[in-house]
């Protein structure tokens, strides 16, 4: 261990050209569709959490399925339509950034909304009262309930993110782990341990986890300035 942290520091310090790319990729791949993962699944599950409608509860069940679907099985479906026989083969996004992208958006997506849906569910009620009693509209009503999980959306979106930077299945089918394009730190984990390269797999571990505890310090301090 003492071996593999010494070989992270200077990989680190050495501005390794490759090491450099993995982490712009990651960064690049894990920033972005957290990012798109929190935009589309916080309105929805603020809006499953308030309103009560006949076919609510089957949504509620499919998207908490979708929460623990493999990500191996999503990496297979979009390898699948985007392959040289499916259906969206013209568009030429399979081993690209962006579908690696997509992907993940897919696999976060209903996370953010099973957990914004349960936190909402919890405080519509006495906020749809506040909002009728002032005479909001669905609007301001929208908006209201935002201000009220502003800490919750925090929360949530670092949950994202760390799913985002943690997955392996999706990304290394739909993106094929190609060096210097669509190679991420959990890929390349994956390569040197599968050479018997175990130092550097750790050495490389130990800068995904120093970037995750990167962003989670970010994340919490500005979580810290809003509950002020």
């Amino acid at each position: 261990m003492r071996t593999a942290f010494q070989k992270s520091v200077a990989l680190i310090f050495s501005a390794d050209r490759e090491l450099l790319n993995i982490l712009g990729t990651t960064a690049r791949v894990s920033l972005t569709s957290s990012v798109f993962a929190l935009l589309i699944g916080v309105p929805i599950g603020i809006w499953l959490g308030v309103c009560r409608f006949r076919g609510r509860g089957v949504l509620v069940v499919v998207n908490r399925t979708l929460m623990g679907m493999p990500p191996v099985v999503c990496g297979l479906l979009f390898y699948l339509l985007f392959s040289g026989v499916g259906p969206f083969r013209h568009l030429e996004l399979l081993f690209t950034v962006r579908l690696m992208i997509i992907a993940q958006v897919v696999l976060i997506t209903p996370i953010v909304i099973g957990n914004m849906e349960t936190y909402v569910s919890d405080i519509a009620t006495p906020l749809r009262e506040t909002a009728k009693g002032l005479g909001f509209g669905g609007g301001k009503t929208f908006l209201l309930l935002v201000n009220e999980c502003v800490y919750q959306i925090f929360s949530v979106y670092l949950l994202a993110f760390a799913r985002a930077i943690a997955e392996v299945g999706a990304v290394s089918m739909v993106g094929g782990a190609i060096a210097w394009k669509t190679n991420v730190m959990t890929t390349a984990i994956m390569q040197q341990t599968n050479r018997g390269n175990f130092t550097l797999g750790i050495a490389l571990g130990l800068i995904l986890m120093t970037l995750s505890l990167f962003v989670n310090i970010v994340i919490s301090l500005i979580q810290g300035r809003l509950s002020r």
